[in-house]
């Protein structure tokens, strides 16, 4: 599945999904909006996300990543790229002052199939989680659970969600820094139960790319602070240290999600993924070109 760029080409009122028929028609956004497409469609391609006529449960929640996430599946889809059906999907988990309103209005504004579910985990999760801790761990397990069940009931194979290049190398961080381990947020992953698989085709995706997006494409963003628990996350401080670093060295997370897709296990120092113990010297060994 090559990527061609007249596949990518603009179209008019006629030829493009109804959610881009009032979008800028500047330069700059036809830039941006191709950028986005052949990234998305670059990770499906690498990590082979697609088999036609599967069904998809593409999770919105209102932020700015899960709105380009599905605009950016239905362009694909609209111009004949993205072969399988897509029910977007709203968990509304009880949030004080949630407007329930705003994504039931988008999705049939633009006839977007799509299902409304009423959870309220919100409740579960603070009766469990003291007074000023974040709420965001146990929140986004149970959210899990329940689009796992949702994507079940309505015979679909993937969840998508709307993680982008940031997620991983802030998730890789986080787990280099604290958890003592090598391990990122993998763009295709199995669910434990081995039935439905976890997408992200907005891994190559770079989020400032996504929040440009959501501002001309005018989508009505829901806050993810709706619970008063954001501050202080560790993934914040790891979102401003990676931006400084890019800051000071534009392009290193460019490089870093390329490093992350180029792993050496013999220059690690993990032995289970390789035997340390069964190098002799005169029969070869696997070098790296910096070597």
């Amino acid at each position: 599945m090559n990527i061609m760029p007249e596949q990518i080409a603009e179209g008019d009122d006629a030829s493009c999904h109804a959610m881009f028929r009032a979008t800028p028609s500047t330069v700059e956004f036809n830039k941006l909006r191709k950028r986005l497409l052949r990234n998305a469609r670059q990770a499906i391609e690498d990590f082979a996300m697609v088999k036609p006529g599967e069904r998809w449960l593409v999770a919105l929640s209102g932020g700015k990543d899960s709105y380009g996430l599905l605009a950016v599946l239905l362009d694909l889809q609209w111009r004949g790229l993205l072969p399988v059906e897509l029910l977007a999907c709203n968990l509304d988990q009880g949030q004080p002052n949630f407007p329930k309103h705003i994504l039931p209005g988008f999705l049939d504004r633009y006839g977007v199939r799509h299902r409304i579910e009423y959870r309220d985990t919100y409740s579960i999760v603070t009766d469990k989680i003291g007074e000023g801790a974040t709420y965001c761990s146990l929140c986004s397990r149970l959210r899990r659970g329940h689009l796992y069940r949702i994507a079940r009931e309505e015979g679909c194979s993937s969840l998508v969600l709307g993680h982008h290049r940031e997620d991983i190398l802030e998730t890789f961080f986080m787990n280099l820094f604290h958890g003592g381990r090598l391990a990122a947020m993998p763009p295709k992953l199995l669910n434990d139960e081995g039935d439905v698989m976890v997408l992200r085709p907005l891994s190559y995706c770079a989020e400032t790319d996504l929040a440009k997006f959501a501002e001309a494409m005018a989508f009505p963003i829901i806050p993810c602070d709706l619970c008063g628990s954001q501050d202080g996350l560790q993934r914040n401080v790891m979102k401003a240290m990676l931006d400084d670093i890019e800051t000071r060295m534009p392009g290193r997370k460019d490089t870093m999600i390329r490093a992350l897709t180029n792993v050496r296990p013999s220059h690690l120092l993990d032995r289970k993924l390789f035997d340390f113990a069964g190098l002799i010297a005169g029969q070869g060994a696997d070098r790296s070109p910096l070597d």
